[in-house]
């Protein structure tokens, strides 16, 4: 019990916290110290962030990486225009009202709400 009173006095406590007598000199300081250089930091993080650019564009190039993305591309759209091509040969939207109008309708609404989910979770961060 006695905790939560220590606890209690002492939230009090902080909460009645006195203002010092140079505080607005104390922030104004802290301002302009921030407020220095502020250029010559920018554009060193401008400058950081080209260099990692670079760095990475560089391993890329070196790595092949544009040949392995070519070459798994080849095979998977091969296996896309298989894919198609039978559920092409398949008519089984024929027997719905709309036929492929409905697919390509619940597809285009399917990629509305992804969209509307993306901007709200970019939202809440």
């Amino acid at each position: 019990m006695a905790e939560v009173d220590f606890e209690r006095r002492l939230e009090r406590l902080f909460g009645d916290a006195r203002e010092l007598h140079d505080a607005q000199a104390f922030a104004a300081g802290v301002e302009r110290r921030l407020d220095r250089n502020w250029a010559v930091r920018r554009m060193l993080i401008g400058a950081a962030g080209l260099a990692g650019g670079v760095v990475g564009a560089s391993q890329l190039i070196m790595s092949n990486f544009f040949e392995r993305v070519g070459m798994a591309s080849t095979g998977s759209s091969r296996l896309l225009e298989t894919g198609a091509a039978q559920v092409a040969r398949v008519d089984w939207l024929a027997g719905l009202p709309g036929g492929w109008g409905v697919a390509w309708m619940a597809g285009g609404l399917a990629v509305l709400a992804m969209g509307f989910v993306l901007n709200r979770v970019i939202e809440e961060f």
